[in-house]
């Protein structure tokens, strides 16, 4: 990802980043890593309208025996790893990660960031723009 005019930054800062699609044979709800407890995991996805059916399952066991395929959403997580560039200090952080679930209807994502260091709930949200030759995010906004 290239983040432009970013404060304190002379050129774009560019971040790696990994993504976690939730399966339920690979990754699950349960994040168990980057300082996420369960608690945080449910109080998370909640966030999420497309969550609200297996919320209760999730909380209890995890819900690793709920048929996530058939979904009309993919739940995931992102995680940025490390900066490309820049190589001076840009006061940016990369400890947390994304809570993040897509409608494989509309192309739409919505994502919740987790850090226990920062704001709770920064907002990304990527709305798919129909073009003659497919679908593009050309629109997108961070609260």
């Amino acid at each position: 990802m290239e983040a432009l005019d970013v404060p304190k930054a002379v050129s774009p800062v560019v971040t790696f980043w990994e993504g976690q699609i939730i399966d339920n044979r690979n990754h699950f709800f349960w994040t168990a890593k980057w300082d996420a407890d369960v608690h945080n995991d449910v109080d998370h996805w909640r966030k999420f309208t497309a969550f609200t059916p297996i919320h209760q399952r999730v909380k209890r066991d995890r819900g690793d025996d709920i048929d996530l395929s058939q979904m009309r959403y993919v739940f995931m997580r992102w995680k940025e790893i490390f900066f490309v560039s820049p190589d001076e200090e840009c006061n940016l952080t990369i400890a947390g990660f994304y809570y993040v679930c897509m409608d494989r209807l509309t192309g739409a994502i919505l994502g919740f960031y987790y850090d226990p260091n920062s704001q709770p709930y920064q907002r990304l949200q990527l709305n798919a723009v129909s073009t003659s030759t497919g679908s593009s995010f050309a629109d997108y906004e961070f609260n």
